[in-house]
């Protein structure tokens, strides 16, 4: 099989993009001039409907705007992928169209399928698996899966890239960074002078999820990362039967999480679907800094035991820990109302200059923000929180990190999942308490800090950020006051805990008095999850825990004793 001479580079390079296309550049202008023709032709039709009113003919514009977006090929569909996921940003006869680009696309032909297969593991089809369907079981942007039995009888997925891929991407991603650089300096955001750096992440990020070895590794460490989550499924790679282009994994049974209907007769809990979602969407996220970027329901399934599976792990990206540490002090500023501090965060973030002027910043963020952690948050969801932001990013110098633009779609996409499956869900009510528990029970120093930093100020205790990071914390029901009020036992006994012992000590006689107001009103908070018989059961799990501690310590006491 012939390779494309930028195949051949086995990642994405810009530089070598732009020798190649601008010594060809009758390449980019057909391709231009084909993306005009059908953004013409669709929104000429588009437009007169809406000026006529006439809506009889919204499904046939659907279901031409899907074949626009599949006849563009992979880029675009990956666009349309994004799309289908928003409820509440796409008409319901668009994105019934839309969701088809998921895994409903034009198969290529089971003759260069298998003969991909038979280059890439060196043998005919027949004789890696025992069993492989007649077709394609589905049909994606990049590739398409077979099922198949292997010689050992396990069922498994086959994943075969599709042909000429690379020409494809590498000419779209050419024309978009060219349109990139023309368009940047025109728009009025500091976001423009970044779009370069956002479709060469996009471009690198494309380049990463057609190599399915590449894949398989990313699909091994997340399953590391979920060993122990009962609630999270991820299939097992047979590396021997895998390579750059083909990939066999473990065959999950399972229903598309936009197939509502089948997943309540199966008789599952959306709302526990959901909920699955949102925490290892931010696991992902705060805690391991290894996400998966690209989280559209073709890439999900609910199995039938009531687990969430992830099955595609092509577009991965990952937060070093500065990035992740620095992520959860906005959301601890941000719990705390600090917007001085959270304009702070944006700077080291890299979404304003460090030498802006702040106070009018802060001021946006105040009146953009200020309700978030209110009695009103029922009502926001990421698509009220961006409209009210766009205004300020509008009115001051924001601009978008290449590397925050898959953040944003991971996160974006993942709502758009939940809401697709329960459309009352806000993902702050899942969000906020999960941060609230990781800040009130992780032992790492780092959020212990950061815990400190909520609960102290100008070295005084804030009763008040207490009582709310509990309050927050209960929320959801998933709050275990036990294990918390245990780990904070222990610190506060260690050596460690010993200045925090005493600043404690001074908060509860702050301002000449006794602080029996606040403790009453925490009290009221958790005594009713205080119940006698965990409260004994910690006791004697913490005493027992120290045993062994202090025998060792009496131990070579003892048997010098012994020697005299």
């Amino acid at each position: 099989m012939s390779q494309h001479p930028l195949e051949q580079l086995n990642c994405y390079d810009a530089k070598a993009n732009a020798t190649y296309y601008g010594r060809r550049p009758w390449l980019a202008l057909g391709r231009i001039f084909k993306i005009i023709y059908f953004a013409i032709s669709f929104g000429l039709a588009f437009g007169w409907d809406v000026l006529t009113g006439n809506t009889v003919s919204q499904p046939r514009l659907a279901e031409q705007l899907r074949r626009i977006i599949t006849a563009l090929g992979p880029t675009y569909i990956k666009v349309g992928q994004a799309l289908s996921t928003r409820p509440d940003l796409v008409r319901v006869d668009f994105l019934e169209e839309l969701t088809k680009l998921q895994d409903q696309l034009p198969p290529f032909s089971n003759e260069r399928a298998f003969a991909i297969v038979e280059y890439e593991l060196g043998k005919p089809v027949h004789k890696v698996y025992r069993t492989i369907s007649e077709d394609p079981v589905a049909a994606a942007s990049l590739g398409q899966v077979y099922k198949a039995t292997l010689y050992s009888g396990e069922e498994v997925a086959v994943k075969v890239q599709r042909p000429e891929l690379i020409p494809m991407l590498t000419l779209d991603l050419y024309i978009m960074r060219g349109i990139a650089s023309w368009l940047g300096p025109l728009l009025p955001l500091n976001l423009g002078n970044s779009l370069e750096a956002i479709v060469d992440e996009f471009g690198l990020k494309l380049f990463e999820e057609i190599d399915y070895a590449h894949e398989a590794t990313n699909a091994e460490r997340f399953a590391g990362y979920f060993k122990n989550d009962p609630d999270v499924k991820v299939p097992a790679i047979y590396r021997q039967y895998s390579t750059h282009k083909v990939l066999t994994l473990e065959w999950i049974d399972g229903i598309k999480l936009n197939e509502i209907e089948q997943i309540k007769s199966a008789g599952l809990d959306t709302d526990n679907l959901v909920r699955i979602g949102v925490m290892s969407g931010l696991r992902q996220l705060l805690e391991f800094g290894f996400f998966h970027a690209d989280p559209h329901p073709g890439n999900l399934f609910a199995t039938y035991d009531g687990k969430m599976a992830y099955i595609d792990f092509g577009m991965m990206d990952q937060l070093d820990l500065e990035t992740k540490e620095q992520l959860v002090d906005s959301v601890v500023h941000l719990l705390n109302k600090d917007y001085d501090e959270l304009g702070q965060d944006y700077v080291r973030l890299g979404f304003l200059q460090p030498d802006i002027e702040m106070k009018p910043i802060v001021n946006a963020l105040e009146s953009v923000l200020g309700d978030i952690m209110s009695e009103k948050v029922k009502d926001f969801n990421f698509k009220v929180v961006t409209d009210r932001f766009s205004k300020v990013m509008y009115d001051y110098p924001f601009c978008l990190p290449a590397k925050f633009a898959l953040i944003i779609r991971s996160v974006i996409t993942q709502e758009g999942v939940a809401l697709s499956l329960n459309p009352e869900f806000r993902i702050v009510q899942v969000a906020y308490p999960y941060v609230a528990r990781r800040l009130l029970t992780d032992e790492s120093d780092s959020l212990r800090q950061r815990l400190l930093e909520i609960l102290f100020k100008d070295d005084k205790f804030q009763w008040s950020r207490l009582e709310n990071l509990l309050a927050i914390a209960k929320s959801d029901g998933e709050f275990d006051i036990i294990p918390t009020a245990s780990m904070g036992f222990k610190f506060l006994t260690s050596k460690d805990g010993e200045y925090i012992r005493r600043r404690i000590l001074l908060a509860l006689t702050e301002d000449n008095r006794l602080h029996t107001e606040e403790l009453m009103r925490i009290w009221r908070m958790i005594g009713a999850d205080l119940e006698p018989a965990k409260l004994w059961d910690m006791a004697v799990k913490t005493v027992t825990g120290a045993m062994p501690k202090a025998i060792a310590a009496v131990l070579p006491f003892a048997a010098f004793q012994n020697l005299n």
